[in-house]
């Protein structure tokens, strides 16, 4: 078991917390905030209340997400755009999902595409990077719920930045054709495209008005 009572967390979302792998300083260590799945389940639309309080926990959900269809394809590419998952870890605090930790070039520990737009605005490096990121979308076929600038960071290797998930991996399909057929999963990946560029637009001209 992994002791994290003495551990600050270097970030916090609205579900969990994340830390430095006290053993592995290249790993990220999720941890669930105490009661997160009850609380997501008590506030979920009404339909979503039948279902049982563990699909509601984020952990488990990413771990779902990382064994999509895509991700067990041999594929070399598949990660170039996503944090590797190294599976679950029981921790003094509660289990964790183990993922790797993107850094940056300097070796410290990235920040969000939000981060970066907010203080640099949409630069060439960025665009470039993006539209890489879109093709490589398209090409491997992973499945993203709405991509979020807060759940990108902005990594760096080969001398250049690499945009990579550390969130919201999975579809948000009500009915899961995308997860089963590869044309279904084209079109599903064709909007979340189209929504990453209205989120980022969104952003940068002040989050005026809705982004959907």
């Amino acid at each position: 078991m992994i002791n994290l009572n003495d551990v600050e967390p270097f970030a916090k979302g609205g579900n969990r917390m994340c830390f430095v792998h006290p053993l592995k300083k290249d790993r990220c260590l999720k941890v669930s905030f105490e009661g997160q799945s009850k609380k997501a389940k008590k506030n979920a639309a009404w339909y979503k209340k039948l279902r049982s309080a563990e699909s509601f926990d984020d952990n488990l959900r990413e771990q779902s997400a990382y064994q999509q269809r895509s991700l067990r394809k041999d594929n070399p590419n598949k990660w170039k755009h996503l944090a590797r998952w190294h599976g679950m870890i029981e921790t003094s605090i509660g289990p964790a999902s183990e993922t790797e930790l993107v850094l940056d070039e300097d070796q410290a520990i990235a920040i969000t595409l939000e981060k970066y737009l907010f203080t640099y605005g949409m630069t060439d490096e960025i665009k470039n990077a993006l539209n890489d990121f879109e093709n490589w979308l398209r090409s491997s076929l992973v499945l993203t719920k709405n991509i979020i600038p807060h759940n990108i960071v902005v990594g760096y290797e080969d001398n250049s930045i690499v945009l990579k998930i550390i969130d919201g991996l999975g579809s948000s399909s009500f009915v899961p054709l995308p997860e089963i057929s590869d044309f279904f999963a084209r079109r599903y990946i064709e909007r979340r495209i189209q929504l990453m560029w209205s989120r980022i637009n969104w952003d940068l001209s002040g989050r005026k008005g809705s982004w959907k």
